[in-house]
């Protein structure tokens, strides 16, 4: 009843909320992924996207759609892959930025070694900077991570706005330096807030700097600064920091999948965790409830 490359494309539009994007990470036109979209609609007698020229939202019917396409997808993949007798080996080597810890990756990542139990899965989670320098050095086979502003390189999975995030109880001073928590160099997330606050004019000192995730979000749930964070993964406790407070905007930030360079086993282990996090990509913006054994949330 419905139709695979249909549900892709529908996955596509709902993790990134966007028409030109989905289009992108598909490589098909614009008009083709409206469409999928149209003829998906058809089929369920259901609207699935709300939109207008400046935003697209899922409807309810659309959240609905997100689970039953995963899992229509999976059973077609997983029906693929027994009657081709396709079994895929080797060792994999992933890495992801700690943004993705208390979101669902994990579930994703289990239902893969449940799928391909002969492949070799090591995980590696950092800083996105870290990750990308790791991935060129040819020690990672496959990195899901944020990029740099204005970089085009690789999968986009979805993106979303970065924002100020703080105590509740946090108030910033005009007068006085922006007090910032920060991951070291070469966080990504660290290095746009002190770019943006250098282009406005706004002084910053740092008021605490942490390797460490669960201790940057302790120092800001204390109250001893702002940190610049992606608002769909703002952690329990904290909340975005009010305009009133007159924080230059951070713009938005993409998050993507990068490929390393082999041509093995491990290249086509990579191909099929890729295609699994692209079509869970939603499931990475919802948190599971505050505790996750990877054990910690935003990276930079």
């Amino acid at each position: 009843m419905y139709d695979p490359a249909q549900l892709r494309t529908f996955l596509a539009v709902a993790q990134t909320l966007s028409f030109t994007q989905a289009a992108r990470r598909l490589g098909v036109r614009q008009s083709t992924v409206s469409q999928h979209v149209r003829r998906l609609e058809d089929a369920t007698g259901r609207q699935l996207f709300t939109r207008d020229t400046h935003r697209v939202d899922l409807t309810g019917d659309g959240e609905a759609m997100l689970g039953f396409a995963r899992t229509i997808l999976q059973a077609h993949e997983r029906a693929a892959a027994f009657f081709t007798g396709t079994r895929l080996r080797g060792r994999l080597r992933f890495g992801a930025s700690e943004d993705f810890v208390l979101t669902r990756l994990p579930e994703i990542l289990e239902s893969f070694r449940r799928d391909h139990p002969e492949v070799e899965l090591e995980l590696t989670v950092e800083l996105s900077g870290t990750l990308h320098r790791q991935l060129a050095a040819g020690r990672l086979d496959l990195v899901l991570a944020k990029r740099r502003t204005g970089d085009t390189h690789g999968e986009l999975v979805w993106q979303d706005a970065l924002t100020w995030i703080g105590a509740p109880h946090v108030r910033i001073d005009p007068d006085r330096p922006v007090p910032l928590v920060l991951f070291p160099p070469p966080g990504i997330t660290r290095a746009r807030a002190l770019e943006v606050l250098e282009e406005h004019g706004r002084s910053w000192r740092v008021a605490c700097t942490s390797t460490s995730l669960n201790g940057l979000i302790a120092a800001a749930r204390a109250g001893l600064g702002v940190m610049a964070h992606t608002r769909g993964l703002i952690p329990p406790g904290l909340t975005p920091v009010p305009p009133r407070a007159g924080l230059p905007e951070l713009g938005d930030v993409d998050f993507v999948l990068l490929h390393g360079r082999r041509r093995d086993a491990a290249q086509e282990a990579a191909d099929a965790l890729a295609a699994a996090i692209l079509a869970g990509g939603d499931r990475l913006l919802r948190s599971v409830g505050g505790i996750n054994a990877m054990g910690g949330r935003e990276g930079a």
